[in-house]
């Protein structure tokens, strides 16, 4: 086993970090330094902890220009967008500090005479935060805002394909007066991040990623009964009725589908639609596919850029190419996404008609920026069909009708 972790850039193929994994020895200390800290932490009182992860947050907007970048470099999202990240980096920080006091409030039950009751929520203790590469800063925050805030500690891992937010992150508390050990960062194996979750000073597991991922962090936190927090993939589905308004449905659900190639949780990969309306969608949405622009990331015209790995990307084609050999139609020309011929892992998106509701590319998490649109006849064949999956997570309605939208959100 290599004890160097290799971050490649998608944006042209070169090395562009390279770490030195932690030793087991390494991440034993690191998790003791977490473990230490959290009695002194856990007890300043909660307007100063507060007080320093808003620093904390104020650093890393202070900072956004180069991170941007930096994200750019290490996972592809086109410059364009990567400061959209961390600007919700800094507004859900915010949001969780304003709503904090509230949250962390004791609960007080009626009252009884002779007795002072209250329920009091109180720190787990060292809190393990297992970040991906496709929303590093924003997956993280969810977790290491409110953990810090309640007086936890923190151990980091991000992918090996976003080193840099981890440092970042680390290197912006420290300058935001947040104590050695609270927040601290580690570049390590699977076997040793499983030896982590195992570890009886870690409280708490918080991990984004693949169902895959998920199954083994169960697997290593099993029989120890700390929680574990887990987020993993989708087949998040579009609902178009016939009651849309049809270019602004075909408009954002093709962003839903394009958007960060296609590599979001919370990505369209199944788009269902009325017949009334079917094929006026599928020519909005083919013209609205037709208008993002595949390129170098770091370019301001960029709108879609690579996926992150060329292994990714293959997958995708593969099972693209399969659809096709199935007798799928595909509906956009690659002809115009000219930035397709660098090779994978810049790969031009596809949307396709004629695919069965439980063919591979209907079924299963895909991850990338091809999706099949689907006819559906009304409400109920709608929801039989969205339904009609192993994978939950997101799922939007396209009506014009609130009610009938609220209706059938549950």
């Amino acid at each position: 086993m290599s004890d160097v972790q290799r971050t490649v850039s998608p944006v042209d193929g070169r090395l562009y970090v390279e770490r030195a994994l932690a030793t087991p020895a390494a991440i034993d200390a690191t998790s003791e330094a977490g473990a230490r800290a959290y009695t002194a932490w856990r007890r300043r009182p909660r307007a100063e902890r507060m007080a320093a992860v808003a620093a904390w947050i104020d650093a890393i907007e202070a900072d956004a220009a180069r991170l941007s970048e930096e994200l750019t470099w290490q996972m592809g999202r086109p410059i364009a967008h990567s400061p959209y990240e961390i600007r919700g980096f800094v507004d859900r920080g915010r949001a969780m500090l304003r709503q904090a006091d509230e949250a962390l409030a004791d609960i007080v039950p009626s009252a009884k005479e002779g007795f002072t009751r209250f329920v009091r929520r109180d720190p787990l203790g060292l809190v393990l935060v297992l970040a991906p590469w496709n929303y590093p800063w924003l997956t993280a925050v969810n977790v290491i805002a409110p953990a810090l805030i309640a007086g936890n500690t923190v151990l980091l891992k991000h992918s090996d394909q976003t080193p840099l937010v981890a440092e970042r992150m680390v290197e912006h508390a420290r300058a935001a007066g947040i104590p050695e050990g609270v927040l601290a960062y580690v570049h390590a194996s699977h076997a040793d991040i499983a030896g982590a979750v195992r570890d009886p000073r870690v409280a708490h597991v918080a991990f984004t990623g693949s169902v895959l991922g998920g199954r083994a962090v169960h697997a290593a936190a099993g029989g120890t009964f700390k929680t574990v927090g887990l987020e993993l993939g989708g087949k998040d589905a579009a609902w178009v009725r016939a009651d849309a308004d049809l270019d602004f449905a075909a408009e954002n659900i093709v962003e839903g589908v394009l958007f960060n190639a296609g590599q979001s949780c919370c990505a369209v990969e199944r788009i269902y639609v009325d017949e009334a309306v079917f094929d006026d969608f599928v020519d909005r949405a083919v013209k609205a596919a037709h208008a993002w622009t595949l390129g170098d990331p770091t370019e301001a015209s960029t709108t879609l850029g690579p996926m992150v790995r060329a292994r990714n990307a293959a997958a995708v084609a593969e099972r693209l190419q399969r659809a096709l050999q199935g007798g799928a139609t595909p509906l956009l020309d690659p002809t115009r996404f000219a930035a397709a011929d660098r090779g994978l892992p810049y790969l031009a998106p596809q949307l396709l008609l004629g695919l069965a509701r439980d063919a591979d590319l209907v079924a299963e998490e895909t991850f990338g920026p091809v999706c099949g649109i689907l006819p559906v006849r009304g409400d109920e064949d709608a929801i039989a069909a969205i339904n009609h999956s192993r994978y939950g997570l997101t799922a939007s309605v396209w009506t014009r009708d609130n009610d009938a939208a609220d209706a059938l959100a549950p």
